[in-house]
């Protein structure tokens, strides 16, 4: 069983290895397709401007080596193309968002104005969550319903007693 699938991936470096880790996971199926997932997500979440081109190629790399995912979950159909998606969209947020102005307080809404659904807002994150979220979300956006990253400036806040 590997600890770390996603540690062990980014450590190939040649074609016999990404033999015996693909046999790897394969052997263990669900759980260990699930862990190798779980730590691409976990960097997609940490990653800064420099890691942006890695995660990129990482995907590639890994949509190579398992092009079927279906076969460890039907869910899992899209995944390079989710993951990709959310990257891309990570990397524009974090091009658009000078780090200088990345410190302080972050949320993300999201709404559908023409639906009778209520608003969605994640308050509170550091601009680090707060790109992840907005990047995971992104890519799944029906028509008609939109997304924002804010930095709040002005912060009022009570508590009922």
């Amino acid at each position: 069983m590997l600890n770390n699938p996603f540690g062990a991936f980014e450590k190939i470096q040649n074609e016999s290895a990404a033999e015996a880790f693909q046999a790897a996971i394969h052997q263990e199926g669900y759980a260990g397709f699930r862990r190798l997932l779980d730590g691409f997500t976990e960097a997609v979440k940490a990653a800064m401007d420099a890691d942006i081109e890695r995660l990129e190629q990482a995907v590639r790399a890994a949509s190579r080596m398992f092009p079927d995912p279906v076969v460890f979950s039907p869910s899992w159909e899209k995944i390079w193309q989710e993951l990709g998606d959310t990257i891309a969209a990570k990397k524009s947020v974090l091009q658009t968002v000078p780090v200088n102005d990345r410190t302080g307080e972050w949320q993300v809404i999201m709404d559908n104005p023409g639906a009778l659904q209520e608003v969605v807002c994640y308050p509170g994150l550091q601009f680090q969550e707060a790109a992840y979220l907005f990047a995971y979300f992104r890519p799944q956006l029906e028509k008609a319903e939109y997304i924002r990253l804010q930095k709040i400036k002005t912060l009022i806040q009570e508590t009922g007693s």
